[in-house]
């Protein structure tokens, strides 16, 4: 019996009430980039939860379309987006079982979406390169195995995590702009709170491909 992502994720949104999971506000990480996105960039947000990171993205001037399984998760990011006087093509979808666009989109951003296993990996990560448009970019963020000891967000086991060596096979083909391993202490709502173990990529995608 496959594990059903909708209901557990639909299930942590609803318990959360009026709150958000895991915040209003983008992630740091993913804040941190704010250059390379500009006016009217396509960009997918892909497991984007409550909204946060998909609606920041819009107010950079993207057009975003931004990917979720959970409709708690969609009701609530669709409010926090007219709270904010934004717009984004919400889609509710499992990327799992999903018909990837083909080169569609000048930027694609995961964050903390380390739910797949090992057998599913290859699946939601080539799917994310294939909605790249070429010379566009993907951003990655998550946890490394190192996350086990904190206990702080994420995964409880080390198949679901990321390493520095997993990234680099993943996008041998790819130009890896940046690779960092780190620690830090994040506060992203309720359910990512404390020191963590974290790994950020950017790559981008060759234009030959």
């Amino acid at each position: 019996m496959s594990f059903d992502h909708e209901a557990f994720w639909s299930a942590r949104y609803r318990d959360a009430g009026e709150d958000y999971l895991f915040g209003t506000a983008p992630n740091r990480f993913l804040a941190t980039q704010a250059e390379r996105f500009g006016a009217d960039m396509r960009v997918l947000s892909v497991a984007d939860g409550e909204g946060r990171n998909a609606v920041w993205l819009a107010e950079q001037g993207c057009r975003v379309t931004a990917t979720e399984i959970s409709p708690v998760a969609l009701e609530k990011a669709g409010k926090l987006a007219r709270s904010r006087h934004v717009e984004v093509a919400w889609q509710q979808a499992d990327i799992l079982n999903w018909e990837w666009p083909v080169e569609a989109y000048d930027a694609v951003v995961g964050i903390f979406i380390q739910f797949a296993t090992p057998a599913e990996q290859p699946r939601q990560i080539g799917g994310m390169k294939q909605a790249v448009k070429p010379g566009g970019l993907l951003f990655l963020q998550g946890y490394t195995p190192k996350q086990l000891e904190f206990r702080t967000g994420g995964p409880s086991t080390a198949d679901n995590l990321y390493t520095a060596d997993l990234l680099h096979e993943w996008f041998a083909d790819w130009e890896i702009v940046s690779l960092h391993e780190h620690e830090d202490t994040i506060e992203e709502g309720t359910a990512h709170v404390g020191r963590s173990a974290l790994i950020d990529l950017v790559a981008r995608k060759p234009t030959g491909r």
